[in-house]
């Protein structure tokens, strides 16, 4: 009797798209972008099969955005917006980034860029999952999980900058 194919892992696909701002300067971008995704993905309570969409953009888009979709008119480092009704089957959400706060933060907090731009695809992945960080509970929880992610992929504890022991899990 011939073996049983495996199952096929699901598909997860993430696509990034230059909307404004200038980024040039960071290297190896989409494949940065690429590896923490996936990494967060691999890291929720099972497989999930679908698409991201991370936009690559500038301080005055994501102001415009905060202030429109929070109400805060105001820069931020990364939002995250869950796919709502009408969106394409497998849609998990959309994750928008901007340069000059990713860019100021990775250099106030001595870290390279690379890295902080893929601690916060990681973050945002986790917010188009379901985690947040509203209450203490929560947020200890979602930083647990990013500092996990974040080790595999050699990326120091972003709350210590210490780099955690690796675990196989």
């Amino acid at each position: 009797m011939p073996a049983s194919p495996q199952a096929a892992a699901p598909v997860f696909e993430v696509e990034t798209v230059e909307d404004d701002g200038d980024w040039s300067h960071v290297s190896d971008l989409d494949q940065l972008i690429e590896v923490a995704a996936r990494a967060a993905i691999a890291a929720a309570d099972g497989p999930v099969p679908g698409s991201v969409s991370i936009a690559l953009s500038s301080d005055a888009v994501v102001s415009d955005l905060n202030g429109r979709f929070r109400g805060k008119p105001k820069p931020t480092n990364v939002l995250s917006f869950p796919a709502g009704d009408g969106s394409p089957d497998g849609q998990i959400g959309d994750i928008i980034l901007a340069i000059e706060t990713v860019t100021r933060e990775a250099s106030e907090q001595d870290i390279s860029l690379e890295h902080h731009v893929q601690h916060l695809v990681v973050h945002g992945v986790l917010h188009l999952l379901g985690y947040d960080h509203e209450t203490a509970a929560d947020a200890e929880r979602m930083e647990a999980l990013e500092i996990k992610i974040l080790s595999k992929l050699g990326i120091a504890n972003p709350y210590t900058g210490e780099l955690e022991p690796s675990t196989s899990s």
